[in-house]
Order: structure tokens, then C-alpha cells, then sequence
């Protein structure tokens, strides 16, 4: 089974403009992502998924200086992006992957991975549906058949989220969550405020320039309760509010 990584980035955000961009232990957050992705081995391809905005031509540079493939499409529309990043790529599904989650642990890509392939005809694996992870560091496979059914009928928010579509509709697809306790979803170290930023440089900073798996994450971050309060207040979209 050949399973393709897509990474979504893009300058744009709400939040924090340019957060793919910015410098974390010498390398952007997206090469993290990217580096991540590719540590996992457990990828056939690998590409990025950003959009014709004029500003995002920052992205294509940083992905033509990391040497990953590019494509890109609609600025709200991800899913189509998304879609029309695969239509030329052979692959049997998508992991998919946001370039505001520099602390992806190539470990639980590689489980979730080699989960999707053992369970035969699945269409929708992931860590998150589990709720037992740091926000951050969550894995998500798609089938392609289910990707590209869900590019057919989504509409809405279903559209930004790429996935939702799959896994709120359950009785359409077969889904796996995932899950690792104890608990640690309370934890946050996605990208999308300063005081997220302020929080993983903290964390950069003690590990430097490797992945830290994300047992021992969750483990240091416990240990460091004044840390992990730096971005406790962050309110976390819902879904319907893309």
C-alpha cells in the first residue's frame, strides 16, 4: 500500500501570519514538518499543499530549499487542494499533515502507518478521534477512495477540514481512533497564538533540533507545569467555525 504525505501550509492565518515561516532551532517550522515526515519512513512521497496566493510564493521557496514536492490550489477550499495534489500521484492513501504542528513525532507516524496498512479496508485512521493526545502532535490516514468521495460530496466547513467529512460520517466509512493514555489532551503545542510560539521555542530550546517522541513530550511538559500553562487560555476553533 503506497501512502503519500500532504502537508496544507500556507502565509496566511487569523492568528499568527506567517507562522510556517518563522525560525525554530534553524530550520522553519515547516522544515520541521517536512523533516518529521520524511524521519517517519514510513512515506512513499511527500508534498506540499499551499495556495496561488501571491504571499504563498514564500512556501513554494521554502519547499524548492527543502527539496519537497509542491502544488497549489484554493485558499479556503483545502479538501480540493488536497485532491488535486493526489490526482497525479499514485498512492493508495493520504496522511495528512498542518504545517503549524512543528512536534510531529515520526514515531506515531510510522504506528498509525503501519496500522492503516495491517487493517484491510479502512478508510480512515487516527490518533485524534481518541482524544488522548497533546494537541499538536496528532496522525490522521486517509483512504484515497474516501478522500476523493468525501472531494465529491463535502460541503461547508467539511471543505477546510479535509478529513471531517470521513470520520463524522461513520456510518459511510470504516474509521479506527486511535488511542494513548493516559490523557494529555489538555496539553497544547500547535502553532496558531504568540504564547503557542512562546511555548514551543521553550520546548525547542531543551531538545534543540530532533523530534522528541511524544511519550517524552508529554512526560517534560508534566514536569514543567509553568511551561505548559504558557498557552493553557488558547481556545481551539471548533470545526464549524472554519
Amino acid at each position: 500500500m503506497r501512502i503519500i504525505g500532504i502537508v496544507q501550509a500556507r502565509m496566511g492565518s487569523t492568528r499568527l501570519p506567517g507562522k510556517v515561516l518563522r525560525e525554530l532551532s534553524g530550520r522553519s517550522v515547516l522544515g520541521w514538518v517536512v523533516r518529521a515526515a520524511r524521519s517517519s519512513a514510513a512515506l512513499d512521497d511527500l508534498v506540499v499543499a499551499t495556495t496561488t496566493e501571491p504571499a504563498d510564493d514564500a512556501v513554494a521557496d521554502e519547499c524548492d530549499r527543502l527539496s519537497v514536492a509542491c502544488h497549489r490550489g484554493p485558499v479556503d477550499d483545502v479538501l480540493a487542494r488536497f485532491a488535486a495534489a493526489l490526482r497525479d500521484r499514485p498512492a493508495d492513501a493520504v496522511a495528512r499533515f498542518t504545517a503549524d504542528c512543528p512536534l510531529l513525532d515520526p514515531g506515531l507516524v510510522a504506528e498509525v502507518a503501519s496500522v492503516f496498512r495491517a487493517v484491510p479496508g479502512l478508510d480512515y485512521a487516527a490518533t485524534g478521534l481518541g482524544g488522548t493526545l497533546p494537541r499538536g502532535t496528532d496522525v490522521e490516514i486517509v483512504g484515497r477512495g474516501a478522500l476523493e468521495e468525501a472531494d465529491r460530496l463535502a460541503t461547508g466547513y467539511h471543505r477546510v477540514h479535509v478529513t471531517s467529512y470521513v470520520y463524522t460520517h461513520a456510518e459511510r466509512f470504516k474509521v479506527l481512533g486511535l488511542g494513548y493514555p493516559p490523557a494529555a489532551d489538555d496539553l497544547r503545542v500547535t502553532l496558531d497564538t504568540e504564547d503557542d510560539w512562546r511555548l514551543i521555542q521553550a520546548i525547542a530550546g531543551h531538545v534543540g533540533d530532533d523530534p522528541m517522541p511524544v511519550g517524552t513530550l508529554v512526560r517534560w511538559l508534566r514536569d514543567r507545569p509553568e511551561l505548559a500553562g504558557i498557552n493553557a487560555h488558547v481556545r481551539q476553533k471548533e470545526l464549524q467555525e472554519a
